[in-house]
């Protein structure tokens, strides 16, 4: 549901474009006179629209967070049945005695639980690290599905790529080979009466497509924290927890190298658009950047992910009709456009600069994938910091990302081919 504020920043910034509109038209009349007053409410007006666009922007990424952190137990997708317990199990209430049982563990560690608590927790004790756990003196506890969903929500709210790349879930982070193949080349035929039909087999490769494990390095809270029943630890844990490993993520899904870390997907396009000159973008590399992508990828799922220093430079592009490329939404749910197309803006791409790889387009779930195990870690270090009256909180999750089609998508670069 769109927010008041969400809908008063829409009908602002729809305002201030239609006075941009209004002075272009004008501007495109017959015997047009420039004015001095003009020139300052066109650029006043687009000053608006860009700083209102922004506010926009940080509006419906704090709602997306805010759904995610504030979304019920009851309403998240799933829930946490103890080890074993199956579909009909009579004791309903377990899971939900399970997430309370773990909550007291964050606040007061495994030794402070009463007998009950400490019997519910057992049921989820496990030895086999690859699982999602919370590490105790030895092996570790299942990790409730809420609290995990909570870390990959704030996830997808970092960065923008992985909101549209295909992700995929797996039970370990052991190597897998993941099949590719490109039968592009391979068409059909006319066959005569009674003719054999030749074959053409479908060429198949592989990749090898491990798991990087990303850490939140140590969250430490205060023991009066921890104490405060006011306070959602399960929330506030899981968004900060998730957010560095987001961060850290985010950067290698974008320009990782591949070699230690992932492959981002600018590094791992071989589809390049130059623009011809250092550090600007033209309508004419935009148009060029789009059909560099064969027509099967623009289905209705190409979009841009662009930095933002390189979405500001657009905003102020216009075609031969001198028309904006840049389209802004005029009501909340609806995205603001690029020359027709739907852009996300991830500043984990490089800033615009001379030779700079800010924009992409193109299919990027056919383009990029990621892989992430099932669940995650979470440290309790209670000795380490007791002398400060604090507790130390530490993340763990196992990512990967790797360019699955280079067909799908392709990269502009704002400078000259070598």
């Amino acid at each position: 549901m769109t927010s008041a504020r969400m809908r008063t920043l829409l009908d602002k910034r729809a305002t201030a474009w239609q006075q941009v509109q209004d002075i272009q038209a004008r501007r495109a009349a017959d015997g047009y006179e420039p004015t001095k007053e003009d020139g300052e409410s066109y650029t006043r007006s687009l000053d608006d629209v860009e700083k209102l666009s922004r506010d926009i922007e940080e509006e419906e990424r704090s709602e997306r967070l805010a759904a995610a952190m504030n979304t019920p137990a009851s309403d998240q997708r799933g829930t946490s049945p103890r080890p074993g317990a199956g579909e009909g199990d009579p004791e309903d209430d377990l899971p939900a005695a399970y997430r309370s049982a773990f909550s007291s563990f964050l606040r007061r560690g495994i030794g402070r639980l009463n007998p009950d608590e400490q019997r519910m927790l057992e049921q989820g004790f496990v030895e086999d690290r690859a699982l999602a756990t919370t590490t105790g003196s030895a092996g570790g506890y299942t990790v409730p599905k809420e609290f995990l969903d909570k870390m990959t929500e704030v996830q997808k709210a970092y960065g923008g790529l992985m909101q549209h790349a295909e992700v995929i879930d797996t039970d370990s982070g052991q190597e897998m080979l993941w099949p590719t193949n490109d039968d592009t080349g391979n068409v059909g035929a006319i066959v005569a009466e009674n003719t054999q039909v030749t074959e053409q087999d479908v060429a198949f490769g592989q990749a090898s497509f491990a798991t990087y494990m990303y850490t939140s390095k140590i969250v430490r809270a205060s023991f009066q924290l921890l104490q405060d029943s006011g306070i959602d630890l399960d929330s506030w844990l899981a968004r900060k927890l998730g957010e560095r490993i987001a961060r850290a993520a985010a950067i290698h899904f974008a320009v990782g190298t591949g070699s230690g870390q992932p492959q981002g997907l600018v590094t791992g396009l071989t589809k390049v658009v130059y623009s011809g000159t250092d550090g600007a973008i033209t309508f004419d590399n935009l148009v060029d950047l789009e059909h560099s992508i064969d027509p099967a990828y623009r289905n209705g799922n190409q979009r841009y992910i662009i930095a933002d220093s390189a979405l500001r430079g657009i905003r102020k592009l216009k075609d031969g009709q001198q028309r904006p490329l840049w389209v802004p939404a005029l009501a909340g749910g609806v995205p603001s456009t690029i020359n027709g197309h739907p852009y996300t803006v991830d500043n984990s791409f490089a800033a615009l600069a001379a030779d700079s790889r800010s924009v992409v387009f193109g299919d990027i779930r056919a383009a990029y994938l990621i892989r992430r195990v099932r669940g995650g870690q979470v440290l309790r270090l209670t000795e380490r910091y007791a002398d400060y009256l604090q507790v130390g909180f530490l993340g763990f999750q196992r990512l990967n990302g790797m360019v699955q089609d280079t067909n799908a998508a392709a990269a502009l670069v704002a400078g000259t081919a070598e």
